[in-house]
């Protein structure tokens, strides 16, 4: 059971950092942007990967973890192209 709360807890943390993260990029050059910008998009994957967890423990039943998912991987996609447009606009 207390597996269940150290991972509620980690979920919340790492919601909290994509937000942080995606805080902090809206105001940065665009230099310093992409970064912070795959930080945010790792920390979404680790978010993804803590969801599937807390539900294969069965803490989170089958539809709240399909409407999760989605939402997860909604912010992935939007994330995803804020990285691609940076790097399409950024010089190698």
């Amino acid at each position: 059971m207390k597996s269940r709360y150290v991972l509620a807890d980690k979920i919340d943390t790492h919601c909290i950092q994509i937000l942080e993260l995606l805080f902090i990029a809206s105001y940065q050059n665009r230099e310093e942007k992409l970064p912070t910008i795959r930080m945010a998009l790792r920390r979404t994957d680790v978010l993804k990967f803590l969801v599937r967890i807390v539900w294969e423990l069965r803490a989170l039943d089958n539809k709240r973890y399909a409407e999760l998912s989605e939402k997860i991987h909604e912010l992935g996609r939007m994330i995803g192209g804020w990285k691609k447009g940076l790097e399409s606009k950024t010089p190698r």
